[in-house]
């Protein structure tokens, strides 16, 4: 008899729910099937785009104009049974020639926002298309100027039909993100969001790496913290949960189902949330707390101006660079708190547990050590 599988493919396939794509990977296969048709006169229609996981989806074209320099594809986004704000917005990506050397460029179309306030993984200025869309993107670029004999060298304008009017029921005003949406995506899919059978999926993946006699095991927020805590401890597939914002999830469960040891990696402001004494840790349900992070600063030998500063942070990741700047190691206290609202939740069961923050590109910012 086989060994029952776990970890995060596992859990998707527990929940039942269709899978979808992100902006990113509308926009990338956008950008692909454009730059396809400036090169060769032809619309490839469906385009297939590699994903960083591999996966090699296709995309029907909903919209195609090729007029002598410049070519613009749209393609409408499928999130699959997750509830999201994007659902069926049209993506359309225009790609335009540009002289030798001077690489790719992007901007913001209609419905892209700009971004206008530090904190986020993107410069003041830039438009709202985060690094590894813009990655996929380039190296989509790459691919079709190798087969094509061309440079690759271009101009990538990325809209969303509606989307500044889709944006307001987003974060993106209060992030100082304006004009439109964000174009996201880390892996290119859109994980289903269901409570109940997500939750469920949880309770599944520990029952399975305890019944394969794993003791230690790993509340991960998304792919990103999953490769973190692989490289820190080669823990295996089976042992990692992914617990995206249901932290409070993952602690009740061990609690009435211990391992030996814990460990909850995640994204530092999604941390914070749980330092503070959130257990779902999702935007809608729970935000980044600056006060409390600047009284942790506090803690941590800030001085009234700088926690002054944190408090008026844009957002977490701000708070963590202010802090860095002035020698307060305000990952590593978030971290110690998060650690000690999990031990607070699992009410003394014998389960040791550690957390680790991260930033977006994965670098570890914080540890709380074992407990």
């Amino acid at each position: 008899m086989s060994e029952a599988k776990g970890g995060r493919s596992a859990q998707l396939k527990h929940t039942g729910l269709r899978p979808g794509w992100t902006t990113g990977a509308c926009a990338t296969a956008a950008t692909t099937a454009a730059y396809t048709a400036l090169l060769t006169g032809d619309f490839p229609d469906p385009v297939s785009i590699t994903l960083p996981k591999g996966q090699t989806p296709a995309f029907a074209l909903a919209v195609e104009e090729l007029d002598g320099e410049r070519a613009t594809v749209g393609v409408v986004k499928d999130a699959g049974d997750d509830p999201d704000v994007t659902h069926g917005a049209l993506v359309r990506a225009t790609v335009r020639r540009l002289p030798p050397g001077s690489g790719v460029v992007f901007r913001a179309g209609p419905g892209v926002g700009t971004v206008t306030r530090p904190g986020l993984p993107l410069d003041v200025g830039q438009p709202a298309i985060n690094p590894m869309p813009r990655q996929m993107m380039r190296d989509h670029i790459a691919r079709v100027a190798a087969d094509h004999g061309a440079t690759g060298d271009v101009e990538i304008t990325v809209s969303v039909d509606h989307g500044e009017e889709i944006a307001r029921s987003t974060w993106n005003p209060r992030l100082g993100i304006l004009g439109g949406l964000s174009i996201l995506g880390t892996t290119g899919v859109v994980v289903p969001y269901s409570c109940s059978a997500w939750i469920d999926s949880i309770r599944r993946g520990v029952d399975v790496a305890r019944a394969a006699g794993h003791t230690h095991v790993a509340g991960c927020t998304g792919s990103t913290s999953e490769k973190t805590v692989v490289a820190e401890y080669g823990l295996p597939e089976i042992a990692l949960l992914d617990m995206g914002d249901f932290a409070g999830a993952v602690l009740k469960y061990v609690r009435r189902h211990p391992v030996d040891r814990l460990t909850v990696c995640g994204g530092f402001a999604k941390l914070s949330k749980l330092a503070a004494g959130h257990l779902d840790l999702h935007s809608a349900r729970s935000q980044v707390d600056k006060g409390f992070l600047a009284e942790l600063a506090r803690q941590g030998g800030a001085d009234a101006a700088l926690a002054a500063e944190v408090a008026d942070a844009n957002t977490g990741l701000a708070a963590l660079q202010l802090c860095a700047a002035a020698g307060v190691p305000l990952g590593d206290l978030v971290a110690m708190a998060a650690r000690d609202q999990a031990l607070s939740v699992l009410r003394g069961a014998p389960v040791a547990v550690d957390v680790i923050c991260i930033d977006r590109a994965g670098a570890v910012v914080g540890r709380s050590g074992v407990h």
